[in-house]
């Protein structure tokens, strides 16, 4: 019983150091953020956070994967349930809208900095795993389609690369700041019009 309490507690303060730390990628993007701005947001002392993490390289890893796991996991309930494709690839493609809009409530800015500031094998590993992320969700969002009828499985697997690469392109643009909401709206009509409909 003690053990579990002590995990648990422990759990929580990792918990509670990756929803600061995300909080501050947010704000200040990845280059710009130091450890001492992690310890602020979450009022965990210096000693405290090392004995989660080493870095705030390491704690930018596990934020970007547990966010990427939760919403992979979210995209792969509602598949398990069976709701309708159009509705779940309008939900999918509204969700990077936002993002791609409100930069400030998104880790947007802070993922190309930390993709173009980190060029190492490892890094490079972890960066493909971002792109490989996107595509299989985007992959189990299709296939979905094609188990109700409303696609045809023809070359599924390149509409995915494609819409990967479109949103990612969107990315790049909204950063710059040279997107609006009728780029967005357009590119996304474009993907829809693509798809291989029965």
């Amino acid at each position: 019983m003690i053990k579990a309490s002590q995990a648990e507690r422990r759990r929580k303060k990792e918990e509670t150091i990756l929803k600061s730390a995300k909080d501050v990628f947010c704000r200040k993007g990845f280059i710009e953020v130091t450890m001492q701005d992690i310890i602020d947001e979450c009022s965990i002392s210096r000693g405290g956070i090392y004995l989660y993490f080493s870095s705030v390289d390491e704690i930018y890893m596990e934020v970007v994967k547990r966010r990427n796991h939760q919403n992979f996991e979210a995209v792969k309930k509602s598949i398990d349930q069976n709701r309708p494709f159009i509705e779940l690839l309008d939900a999918f493609l509204a969700s990077h809208k936002r993002r791609l809009l409100h930069m400030e409530e998104s880790m947007l800015r802070s993922t190309y900095e930390f993709l173009f500031s980190h060029k190492d094998d490892q890094h490079r590993e972890f960066q493909q795993s971002l792109l490989d992320h996107v595509k299989t969700t985007i992959m189990e969002i299709l296939l979905l389609g094609v188990r109700q009828g409303v696609l045809v499985n023809d070359k599924i697997d390149v509409l995915a690369e494609n819409f990967m690469f479109v949103i990612e392109g969107l990315s790049i643009l909204s950063l710059v700041g040279g997107i609006t909401e009728e780029h967005i709206n357009k590119q996304f009509l474009m993907i829809k019009t693509m798809l291989p409909y029965e």
